[in-house]
């Protein structure tokens, strides 16, 4: 498989859980492990009081698909602990993928049993797929669809990611990737940066202001060294006794100030009045601390020019994973043909068959269902939009779903997405999905 990009971990492969190896085994004696079959990945519900997801890490998953291996060392820690047998291990060593996916454009919204992503390919192959993507697309999906929460609350401010240090160092990095997928303007997180191309941002923390004898010498030390354009954190003390020494020692020309504590409503008006009355009615107002989606549209009204934002978002605001699941939903038969196959457990059924999407839009382009065929393409009216894009044929990956391109395509496809979406998509008041799941199947349609 050749992919634009390598950024996944080198031992991806073992990115998995034990039973999918030992049940590879199983088939692989069963003879059933080469049969064709179909794999999906979707959410049976949204998070409580949510309206609509974000589909987050595709791009990922793709780039770490390429370093699925099971090299000496993965092989060799498998068989001293008796994980599988010799023949599975023979297999193992010789994987590659050689099937198809399919799925929703990174960036793209997704709904109650959305087929998010779809893997064609034999049943060994997807199988010991299914850990790597759920926790691919659950995490990089929950980050996303907090943070294009947050972009909404935010209206044309823009939001800052520095959501790092709350989390682990690689989920660092996928949040970062996410928030900006989802609209966010830039990351503190250098990694992202380099491996995706989007701007970083930064300048000092408290810390740096206690290093020095005084809050002059520290601002004095910043501006010299940063330039007089930067921002300056102005609550390690008195707040106002730090905005009056900013303006007199950067001047007019200085950038921005940083509040990190406080009545941050209050402070910001009492803050800009003071810039405006000092003459600097172009010095920026950045807010931190803490803020989540329900913050950020409290502080809509007051002064402020742009957020930063790091706990809520790297956790998912209240909804740390997307709870998505991984699906086989049709097989081969013994005689060659594909059978729809699904679970009918309590509280757990999925529906059988390869699905199909497409956002059904009303005259005037506004999404007013999302329309999902069973088995068969749903029918077009002549201007719904189809969902479902090919990532990877015959183990091939397309090009412009990985790497910065990837990143700035699926910015893109959310913006689109968005703006498709009825005005009420960007209330934060908890309610149902802003638009329904239908099925489409031959003869037979419900909801």
């Amino acid at each position: 498989m050749t992919t634009a990009s390598s950024w996944g971990h080198p031992r991806a492969s073992l990115f998995t859980d034990h039973y999918e190896l030992t049940m590879l085994q199983a088939a692989l004696h069963s003879g059933a492990a080469h049969r064709r079959s179909v794999f999906e990945a979707f959410a049976r519900r949204l998070p409580d009081g949510r309206r609509y997801g974000v589909v987050g890490g595709t791009g990922r998953f793709l780039e770490g698909l390429e370093n699925f291996r099971f090299g000496p060392q993965e092989l060799d820690f498998l068989a001293r602990n008796r994980v599988v047998n010799d023949e599975t291990l023979a297999w193992l060593a010789d994987f590659r993928f050689t099937g198809n996916v399919y799925g929703y454009a990174e960036g793209e919204l997704y709904f109650p049993n959305s087929p998010i992503l779809t893997i064609e390919s034999t049943f060994a192959q997807a199988c010991i797929l299914e850990t790597y993507v759920l926790s691919v697309l659950n995490h990089d999906s929950a980050i996303a669809s907090a943070a294009s929460r947050m972009i909404g609350a935010a209206g044309t401010r823009p939001c800052i990611e520095m959501g790092s240090r709350r989390t682990h160092e690689e989920s660092a990095v996928a949040a970062s990737r996410a928030a900006i997928i989802a609209g966010f303007h830039s990351t503190s997180n250098l990694e992202c940066g380099l491996r995706y191309g989007v701007l970083t941002q930064g300048t000092a923390a408290h810390s740096f202001t206690l290093l020095h004898d005084s809050e002059e010498d520290a601002f004095r030390a910043q501006v010299q060294s940063l330039g007089a354009d930067t921002t300056l954190l102005v609550d390690t003390y008195d707040v106002e006794a730090a905005v009056r020494k900013a303006v007199e020692i950067a001047g007019a020309s200085l950038g921005g100030i940083r509040l990190d504590s406080g009545d941050l409503v209050a402070q910001a008006h009492d803050v800009r009045a003071l810039l405006d009355s000092l003459g600097n009615t172009h010095t920026r107002i950045t807010v931190t601390s803490d803020l989540d989606e329900f913050a950020i549209a409290a502080l809509a009204a007051a002064p402020v020019d742009s957020y930063g934002v790091g706990t809520s978002l790297v956790t998912g605001s209240g909804a740390p994973t997307a709870s998505m699941v991984y699906k086989l939903v049709a097989r081969q038969g013994e005689t060659g043909e594909f059978v729809s196959v699904a679970k009918t457990a309590k509280n757990k059924t999925s529906l059988g068959g390869k699905k199909y999407a497409l956002r059904r839009l009303n005259e005037h382009g506004i999404a007013t269902a999302e329309i999902v065929g069973v088995g068969v393409p749903p029918e077009n009216d002549g201007n719904d939009r189809p969902l479902i894009e090919q990532f990877v044929a015959d183990g091939v990956l397309a090009p412009g779903w990985t790497g910065a391109e990837g990143v700035v395509r699926a910015a893109a496809r959310h913006e689109a997405s968005m703006a498709e979406m009825p005005g009420t998509a960007r209330r934060l008041q908890r309610g149902d999905p802003v638009i329904p799941t239908e099925f489409e199947q031959p003869s037979v349609v419900t909801k």
